[in-house]
């Protein structure tokens, strides 16, 4: 499981990273939306795929997408 961790905390890093990304958004908004959807899908199957091996804090998490409280969580069960 801990690769499993590892591997959502960087998807959902990587998704508020282009969400911060302002300088990408305001150069490239199209290239922008097409990052962020590519990243939310990537996270949506990601999170299909650890469907019932999770907790269910985790699980209302991802999917209420508050993505920022599934990286909190997860921070606190795995720190670095």
């Amino acid at each position: 499981m801990p690769d499993q961790f590892d591997k959502l905390k960087n998807l959902l890093t990587k998704r508020i990273e282009i969400i911060a990304d302002h300088e990408f958004r305001d150069n490239d908004p199209d290239a922008h939306l097409i990052a962020l959807k590519e990243i939310s899908e990537s996270l949506e199957k990601h999170h299909h795929e650890l469907r019932g091996e999770i907790s269910p804090q985790l699980e209302h998490f991802l999917n209420n997408r508050s993505y920022n409280k599934a990286l909190k969580f997860l921070e606190k069960v795995q720190p670095n």
